[in-house]
């Protein structure tokens, strides 16, 4: 997909000019003004994604003096916040055991019921800041389609009860209703967990941007960081752009998979593939026999696992972990 005609071009050697679906959906922002010179400020983050914003976003709510200033290479939400599986997952990322053998089990349990409060979290803050980004918690529903699938799904509900999940948080479903729910060819299991909400990604994070600026944060793109300094002698840390520096009492990296780029910062982020396809709008016809109605997030458990939504304009979506890292690749 080549660059819209009259855009402003992105980074060289970016070839995917319409960045994902989701934009292509929502039409692909023209960026924001960059930074105009050198900047004081009390926070400077560094990535305008849903890491950076979300964080831009509670801190001014909590203190609402605060100087934010935002940098962002491309545009908010360019990076994996504008084009992921459109997922709001209330599951947290990594191994239980490792958050226990640091923390303890009790806080490891704690950290998963605000996993699941987070979801509820961003469906409020959405509703809150007038969002139009599709949110529907119907859940997520698990399914298994072969013997070697359900053994890992009766794991699953059974490791789950373990770390604190309870018959509200995780249910086993009769096959019954599953299919009234939705039907998957060769089922033969399904658990659903009600911590879960459908997203249009891109919306939700433009969305998110948008509330940061009212809120009086200055976000500025088309501004690379090329570099990040600690503490100087003057106490300030600094986020060096080829436009200016700006100098912080605090300097956030909310870079995620673009970390790497970062001098000193190679080898510390590994990011990782996903792809996905997305059908054209089915007809009613089709949503009649396949089920769908309550939007449920839809996964499997295969090794190779996929995952699915079906969209607000009544496509589905679908990705799974299908093309691998490549080892020494951009």
């Amino acid at each position: 997909m080549s660059s819209s005609p009259g855009r402003a071009p992105l980074a060289p050697g970016f070839a995917n000019g319409g960045v994902s679906h989701w934009y292509r959906a929502a039409g692909r922002p023209e960026p924001g003004p960059r930074l105009p010179g050198p900047r004081t400020a009390d926070v400077c983050v560094v990535g305008a994604g849903y890491t950076g914003l979300w964080t831009a976003y509670y801190l001014k709510r909590a203190r609402p003096d605060l100087r934010i200033v935002v940098l962002e290479r491309e545009f908010a939400g360019f990076g994996a916040s504008g084009r992921n599986g459109g997922w709001v997952l209330g599951e947290i990322a990594g191994s239980r055991e490792r958050y226990a053998a640091r923390h303890g089990r009790p806080a490891a349990i704690a950290l998963q019921h605000a996993m699941f409060r987070a979801v509820d979290e961003v469906v409020r803050v959405a509703g809150a800041e007038d969002v139009d980004a599709g949110l529907v918690k119907g859940g997520v529903l698990h399914v298994a389609r072969n013997a070697a699938q359900r053994a890992r799904l009766a794991a699953l509900v059974e490791e789950a009860r373990e770390w604190g999940w309870s018959d509200e948080d995780l249910v086993p479903l009769p096959a019954a209703e599953r299919d009234e729910r939705l039907r998957v060819e060769g089922a033969t299991g399904a658990a659903w967990s009600p911590h879960a909400a459908r997203v249009q990604p891109a919306a939700l994070v433009r969305g998110l941007a948008a509330a940061v600026r009212r809120l009086g944060v200055q976000i500025y793109e088309r501004t690379p960081v090329v570099r990040i300094d600690p503490r100087r002698p003057d106490g300030a840390a600094a986020a060096v752009t080829p436009f200016g520096t700006v100098a912080a009492e605090y300097v956030l990296r909310a870079t995620e998979g673009f970390t790497a780029a970062l001098p000193g910062h190679r080898r510390d982020w590994l990011p990782m593939n996903s792809s996905m396809i997305v059908t054209t709008p089915l007809p009613a016809r089709a949503w009649k026999e396949i089920g769908w109605e309550r939007r449920e997030l839809l996964g499997d458990m295969a090794h190779y696992y996929m995952y699915a939504q079906r969209t607000a304009d009544d496509r589905i979506a679908f990705g799974g972990r299908g093309r691998p890292y490549r080892y020494g690749s951009r």
